[in-house]
């Protein structure tokens, strides 16, 4: 099959993870893949496969990622059979995609996002041939909020970008549990919550600053708020002001925080838009345990009252509960814990298996 990934740009947000991974992985089983993105280069750039081959259509980074110029002649070029649209602005082209294409081609958008779609998304997802949603919560919200028809949706999870790393180095920090730990000033008995994620409001890590600064005085815990974006000098502000920037850590953009997963006791997410975190599932993979506020589809990432806990948006009394039922609990307790959120994840969002998905719904749009 001749594959054609539409994308705006190689930021190093999930979704952005989910199209390289699926782009290498069509071409590793044998398939023509173009990643075409409408602003060139990008944080995760260098993570494309050579066999896929990337095009770009803006000649220089304007900065604007709607702006895709030649998009449907260049598409049309290509002649694909698949084009598969991710991200919200990729979306927004698919119906006109589909039109230019014809019945030969047939193009899928798809629903990972938990912000209201743009006039033009919701239009595409009437005139593609197939919509993919990553999260059983985001196929409910397009039937019922965007009355899109049950048929034409398929509900395919997020790929675990990071599966098998339970003791990775990560990008420049060390391999070891302790050594990283230590390097963060984080004692043996620290309890470190760990938050993956792009700076940028919707993430809502201010959220995260505000429940671990109200955290018991005699509770010894760090905050690690890993990534990158336009949100992050006004965390570190508010760290600043309340007092508690010696126990928030800003480890930066990393392109596998595998590290960071070794090294922490539990993963926390207060974002207020998601349809499937890809963070919380490979939180989950390497063994965490997760606490976040209830957002679409964070329920389906791991199982809750087991290796998760979805708490009330805003209850923060209740998510230091958790946090603190999770640190007091015992070694073997811990131990059980960890192996049944690695089985999940692994089982659930295994790269494979969402691939083989993916494949076979192509095979079936072609036939």
């Amino acid at each position: 099959m001749k594959i054609l990934l539409v994308q705006d740009f190689l930021r190093s947000g999930g979704t952005e993870r989910q199209s390289v991974l699926l782009a290498n992985a069509f071409a590793e089983a044998g398939h023509a893949v173009t990643l075409l993105t409408f602003r060139p280069a990008g944080p995760l750039a260098a993570t494309i496969s050579a066999r896929v081959t990337h095009r770009t259509l803006q000649p220089f980074d304007t900065t604007l990622d709607w702006f895709a110029p030649r998009l449907l002649g260049t598409a049309a070029r290509l002649a694909p059979d698949i084009v598969l649209c991710l991200g919200r602005m990729a979306n927004c082209y698919a119906g006109a995609l589909q039109r230019r294409l014809g019945p030969r081609t047939a193009v899928i958008a798809t629903m990972r996002t938990g912000k209201s779609l743009p006039w033009l998304f919701r239009r595409s997802l009437r005139q593609v041939r197939a919509v993919v949603a990553n999260s059983r919560d985001a196929c409910d919200v397009l039937v019922q909020r965007y009355t899109v028809d049950p048929a034409g949706i398929t509900v395919i999870h997020n790929s675990l970008v990071f599966p098998a790393h339970a003791a990775g180095a990560g990008d420049a920090l060390p391999a070891s549990r302790a050594a990283l730990r230590e390097q963060f000033g984080a004692r043996p008995a620290t309890f470190v919550l760990l938050c993956v994620a792009m700076f940028r409001p919707e993430k809502n890590q201010r959220e995260l600053i505000e429940i671990a600064a109200g955290l018991p005085a005699e509770f010894d815990w760090q905050l690690w708020l890993a990534g990158d974006g336009p949100a992050r000098a006004d965390c570190e502000q508010l760290a600043r002001a309340k007092n508690c920037l010696d126990r928030v850590r800003f480890p930066g953009f990393l392109r596998d925080p595998s590290a960071l997963y070794a090294a922490a006791d539990v993963a926390v997410h207060a974002s207020a838009s998601e349809s499937l975190s890809n963070f919380l599932i490979e939180a989950q993979a390497h063994g965490l345990p997760a606490v976040a506020y209830a957002a679409q589809g964070i329920a389906e990432c791991f199982v809750p009252g087991q290796t998760g806990w979805v708490i009330p948006r805003g209850e923060r009394d209740a998510f230091r509960d958790a946090l603190e039922q999770l640190a007091r609990a015992t070694p073997p307790a811990r131990a059980a814990r960890a192996a049944a959120a690695r089985d999940f994840a692994r089982n659930t969002f295994d790269p494979a298996r969402q691939v083989a998905a993916y494949l076979e719904l192509f095979s079936r749009l072609r036939g």
